[in-house]
């Protein structure tokens, strides 16, 4: 962990998020509790469907039409946004808590230079002229490597890396303490998904915001985080620091998610899967939500679900095994 690490910043306290359907509510976000500090880097790993996402549009109070948070809080710097109004969230937005949007690369308006779609967030926001919003818009294109003479450019002119580095760019326009990444080098090839990597990590160090991170890519994950978080059907199954969580998975999804990638040195071993699908979030079962794709059940599992548990220190895991004793 960075030395730099200090006091909570955001808190989620049982946040229950989801859609409203006519066939009723997809939990989709249930019971979920994590805490962000200052500087920290937190990952957010699970397969589709799981609440990555529906949890970043909760956090930034992205929400629209049937989509709604139930109950819980949300507390930035010890304020609830869950509850706050929209004219208080809007000013939070961009400014103290910014986004890179899943699918990013196509994120961009494609009739519209990104110079201007850069300092379309510095008027908005900071209601200051156009000579200062085209000063910090080639500051931060400068940050993410970004040549000046790109500024007039329109997005089908640069590269995909380029596109997600301009992307991380609008997120940085006004040096928010928390960028939330949904899933930022999705489609990118590993060499380019390498270069953006190290480019946030120099950055963060650089100017000290909280990251959280989402993707499918636990590996990933496990290298550049300093907490993780496992997603399943809704809920936080495990939550600890990234090294502990990796050299000792707990949770049988987290275990099943770890045997699924091949490690680069050591004997060749059989690749493993995780059997069977998610649970219906209309209508969860009434215990644990990977009781029927589990390897190792336990009496009880399926009519009581097991809440997180301290494993070790700071390391929890949602399950009754026996590491519990």
């Amino acid at each position: 962990m960075q030395e730099f690490l200090s006091e909570n910043i955001l808190e989620c306290q049982e946040l229950v998020a989801g859609y409203e359907l006519k066939a009723g509510f997809v939990r989709a976000v249930d019971g979920v509790s994590f805490s962000l500090r200052r500087g920290e880097f937190l990952g957010i790993a699970g397969e589709s469907g799981c609440g990555k996402t529906t949890l970043a549009y909760a956090v930034m109070r992205l929400f629209r039409d049937n989509a709604k948070i139930r109950s819980g809080k949300i507390l930035y710097s010890g304020k609830d946004i869950a509850n706050a109004s929209e004219e208080e969230v809007k000013n939070l937005r961009w400014e103290h808590i910014s986004m890179v949007f899943q699918s990013a690369m196509n994120a961009l308006n494609p009739v519209l230079p990104i110079g201007e779609q850069l300092t379309d967030a510095w008027l908005a926001h900071k209601h200051g002229d156009l000579r200062e919003a085209k000063t910090r818009a080639l500051e931060v294109l400068k940050l993410v490597d970004i040549p000046e003479d790109r500024y007039n450019a329109y997005p089908h002119q640069l590269s995909g890396g380029m596109k997600q580095r301009v992307m991380i760019a609008m997120a940085l326009m006004l040096q928010p303490e928390i960028v939330i990444m949904d899933e930022p080098t999705t489609a990118l090839d590993v060499v380019v998904q390498r270069t953006i990597i190290e480019k946030i990590q120099e950055l963060r160090k650089e100017l000290q915001f909280s990251v959280i991170f989402i993707t499918h890519d636990l590996s990933l994950l496990v290298e550049i985080s300093d907490q993780l978080a496992i997603m399943y059907a809704g809920k936080i199954v495990e939550y600890g620091p990234a090294s502990e969580v990796f050299l000792s998975p707990c949770h049988p999804y987290t275990q099943g998610l770890m045997a699924s990638f091949p490690t680069l040195s050591g004997p060749i071993a059989r690749m493993g899967g995780i059997e069977g699908k998610p649970p219906d979030l209309i209508d969860p079962p009434p215990g644990c939500r990977f009781y029927p794709r589990c390897r190792n059940r336990h009496s009880g599992c399926d009519l009581s679900a097991p809440p997180l548990r301290q494993v070790k220190p700071g390391h929890y895991a949602a399950c009754d095994g026996e590491y519990h004793g």
